[in-house]
């Protein structure tokens, strides 16, 4: 029986709602609290859908203590999850939180709930994930290391890291021209397309509150455990999606086993895994200033170079 309580959010979706209950049944937890969203005015098929994804959480065949927190009206991504983990987190010091999309390992629960322990007083860290989009890379010997990136698809906190959670990010009207935020996003590239997007979130021009989420632990300096061994697969990705939009349904990243739990000898963030999950998740390696400014360079380099290596520079240019 897991110890730890599981924060389960669901909405509309029987199919991956069906799937990843299953492998919270398998986990047995000693508590579960579900944040569940209500069905959107205008679609037609959402008020069977909800009510059908919420039969399917009310199969608890083994001891659990039981929370319910369901919106009887549609509430948006935004303010169904953030005020949902509010509910949680002041009922409880921590927690596993799960989405109906995010399939886990099963050592995903074990490793969440060791380090929860572990962690518990060290206000360095403030989440850990399931989550590893390193391509197969191992950033460290030990089965996880310590990231700025604190991804959601499958992840765990503590009240003490959540408490600072604000859905609006007032601070960030002040942050964005601070020593601080030049320091913790040191390059330029990726300090524009984060301030960009937080400019967004906090118009309200997106629907979402992870955005948020990411703006308050670097705001305060915290870091995320990540595994070396993706434990999560998103099972969201289709035409139903709410972020995740595809054509039709597929499977994210494949859930693997994590090892060993070995720990780090240091709690320090690593830059190179930060640096490859900006490149590839965030738009980093292909975004136009980026590109831009290789232009500038080999331009430079064309420039400076001797004649049979200014040849070769402009012979790769050309292809």
């Amino acid at each position: 029986m897991l110890k730890t309580p599981i924060a389960y959010i669901i909405f509309n979706r029987p199919r991956h709602t069906r799937e990843t209950f299953a492998l919270i049944r398998a986990q047995r937890p000693s508590q579960l609290f579900i944040i569940a969203d209500g069905p959107r005015p205008g679609h037609p098929t959402d008020a069977e859908r909800c009510h059908e994804t919420r039969e399917i959480v009310e199969q608890i065949d083994w001891p659990c203590e039981v929370f319910r927190h369901y919106a009887d009206q549609n509430m948006g991504c935004k303010l169904r999850v953030s005020s949902g983990l509010d509910w949680v987190f002041a009922q409880t010091e921590r927690a596993i939180v799960l989405e109906d999309d995010c399939a886990p390992h099963p050592d995903f629960f074990t490793y969440c709930e060791d380090l929860l322990e572990r962690y518990a007083q060290d206000t360095r860290v403030w989440v850990i994930t399931g989550n590893n989009f390193q391509d197969g890379k191992k950033r460290s010997n030990e089965a996880y290391y310590f990231s700025k990136y604190n991804h959601v698809w499958g992840w765990a906190t503590w009240r003490r890291a959540w408490q600072h959670y604000q859905v609006d990010i007032p601070f960030w009207t002040t942050w964005k021209y601070s020593a601080d935020w030049r320091k913790k996003t040191s390059d330029r590239v990726e300090r524009k397309v984060w301030s960009d997007l937080f400019d967004r979130v906090q118009a309200g021009k997106i629907d979402t509150w992870d955005y948020q989420w990411t703006a308050c632990v670097w705001y305060h300096g915290g870091l995320t455990a990540t595994p070396n061994n993706n434990l999560v697969t998103n099972i969201g990705y289709g035409p139903d999606a709410t972020h995740t939009v595809k054509e039709r349904d597929q499977d994210g990243l494949p859930a693997c086993a994590l090892g060993p739990l070995t720990h780090p000898p240091k709690v320090i963030k690593n830059r190179t895994a930060d640096k490859f999950v900006f490149n590839r998740n965030f738009g980093g390696k292909d975004h136009p200033d980026r590109l831009r400014n290789r232009f500038v360079r080999r331009r430079n380099q064309l420039f400076r170079a001797p004649a049979w290596l200014a040849k070769k520079i402009r012979q790769a240019l050309s292809t």
